[in-house]
């Protein structure tokens, strides 16, 4: 029983701090535009970057060196 004594405290705090996050997130418009959202997630980005491009021409240098040698 004298754990109650912690948990219903505990409880109560992170439920409060849900509800303020709720509020909180509802006070900034965060649920406008749930249909552009939607329709946002199917489209095909093919601007993204695929990954580092190199900095400069010995960083290019480097990896195509890198990428020829193979590890045995």
């Amino acid at each position: 029983m004298n754990i109650l004594v912690v948990l219903i405290p505990v409880s109560v705090f992170l439920g409060s701090l849900g509800l303020v996050a709720c509020i909180w997130t509802l006070r900034h418009s965060q649920y406008e535009d749930l249909e552009g959202d939607a329709a946002r997630i199917l489209l095909d980005d093919d601007d993204a970057p695929r990954g580092r491009a190199p900095r400069n021409d010995a960083d290019a240098a480097a990896g195509a060196d890198a990428s020829q040698t193979k590890e045995t």
